[in-house]
């Protein structure tokens, strides 16, 4: 059985100077996500950002395509995030 991955981290910051709504730090298994993105467009983001770290080797085009794809069939089922300020 193959070693367990440690979790991903969301880290939640302004991203003004990358210029980025998210980034990815495959090696670190963390993602930063722009804290002013909220909606549907923070759920692209977030799923966008998952699929680098889990598949490094992918070319963008095929993340940004299969994220957009995702995000678009969960907004369309409901999904949707609720903040209850509960950590």
């Amino acid at each position: 059985m193959p070693p367990k991955k440690k979790p991903i981290k969301v880290i939640h910051r302004k991203l003004g100077r990358e210029k980025a709504y998210g980034q990815a730090w495959v090696d670190y298994r963390i993602i930063e996500i722009d804290e002013r993105v909220v909606g549907k467009e923070y759920l692209d983001v977030l799923i966008h950002e998952v699929f680098h770290i889990q598949n490094p080797k992918w070319p963008e085009i095929q993340v940004l395509a299969r994220a957009t794809e995702l995000c678009n069939i969960l907004w369309d089922a409901g999904f949707r995030w609720v903040d209850l300020h509960e950590k």
